[in-house]
């Protein structure tokens, strides 16, 4: 994956992240279920540390 693709998928994964987080929020507010949308958050959080890294590599 070149530098500019790793740049891009961490930018969508960013923008992903903060709709989930605006979603639980809402739905936290209301006393609804979060689990699946916490899970869904850390494997994001997982994902984009695994991407950072292989952005450091092309640096």
């Amino acid at each position: 994956m070149t530098k500019k693709e790793l740049e891009q998928q961490i930018a969508q994964l960013k923008n992903d992240y903060v709709r989930i987080q605006g979603d639980l929020d809402k739905l936290e507010s209301v006393g609804g279920n979060v689990a699946n949308l916490e899970q869904s958050l850390n494997t994001m959080e997982e994902e984009l540390a695994q991407l950072r890294k292989q952005l450091e590599e092309k640096l």
